[in-house]
């Protein structure tokens, strides 16, 4: 599927993400600094001979400050999920290269007391975070990625627990 193009005949931006969840079943969001009142889970590209669980586990550390023995990886998604940038975006986002995102997502669980997630890192992304309820977060999300958070939580829901 690699050869899937996205909006404008772009392509996908390979991606990782974290559902980084506590003892209580609930999830780290942080409220991204560039976008007030949009939260959002730790993720981002996955770098040239990189695999999807290395790229994860870097942006955990570069995003909150955790290292892997902070977490213990309990799933992934069995897929690449998609999504496409809205119209307002294309052409503007990741210097205009590419049209979405191709995401693998990693269910992880938090190991550490909170006072480990350190969100004030080297290249901030968040200003605050807390643990939220998968369907808050949906609803917390920007728009156009909401439909890719309920396919995340629908492949994890039997474990978010």
């Amino acid at each position: 599927m690699s050869d899937r193009k996205g909006p404008g005949g772009l392509p996908y931006r390979p991606c990782a993400g974290v559902v980084l969840m506590n003892g209580d079943g609930l999830v780290f969001a942080g409220q991204r600094i560039d976008t007030p009142g949009a939260w959002q889970m730790p993720q981002g590209g996955i770098d040239r001979g990189e695999t999807p669980h290395q790229a994860a586990l870097r942006e955990l550390g570069e995003e909150i400050g955790l290292d892997p023995a902070s977490v213990e990886i309990v799933a992934e998604t069995p897929d690449w999920v998609y999504y496409d940038l809205p119209p307002h975006l294309l052409g503007k986002t990741w210097k205009g290269k590419y049209g979405g995102q191709k995401q693998k997502w990693f269910l992880l669980r938090f190991l550490r007391e909170d006072a480990a997630i350190r969100i004030e890192t080297d290249h901030p992304e968040f200003d605050r975070w807390q643990w939220m309820r998968a369907d808050d977060l949906i609803e917390a999300i920007v728009p156009f990625k909401r439909d890719v958070y309920r396919e995340i939580f629908a492949a994890f829901r039997d474990r978010l627990a």
